[in-house]
């Protein structure tokens, strides 16, 4: 039996690909955090650099890294978001189906992007 021909995965392969979501969404908050604690130590900087030279050179390419990892942060909770609503489609059983087409996205797609909800044909007729 071909993918295409199942209308959804088998409770195995739901298992398989649950334990590999689990493990990004652990991976994701590890860096999440990483992410939370290098911009909590952005804001103590300030008043540790007396250089007057230093502080100058730096004030833009700071901004740009705040900015940088507020945007980073941003992605990463959206990105673990997605993991979660990924296992809530595993428990209602409705995961690696297509929201459009209805047809079973490849394992190979989800192995690469775990939380997708789209084949890569309804993605391509989406532009």
């Amino acid at each position: 039996m071909s993918d295409s021909t199942k209308n959804r995965y088998s409770d195995a392969e739901l298992a398989e690909f649950k334990a590999l979501i689990q493990e990004k969404i652990e991976k994701a908050e590890r860096d999440l955090a990483l992410l939370e604690q290098v911009y909590a130590n952005d804001k103590n900087n300030g008043t540790d650099d007396t250089s007057p030279t230093f502080k100058a050179f730096e004030e833009g390419s700071e901004i740009m890294s705040k900015e940088a990892n507020a945007q980073l942060a941003a992605r990463q909770k959206k990105f673990i978001r997605d993991l979660h609503n990924a296992l809530i489609r595993i428990e209602s059983k409705t995961y690696g189906v297509c929201r459009i087409t209805g047809e079973l996205i490849g394992k190979e797609r989800l192995k690469l992007v775990p939380h997708a909800t789209l084949s890569i044909e309804a993605k391509k007729m989406r532009g």
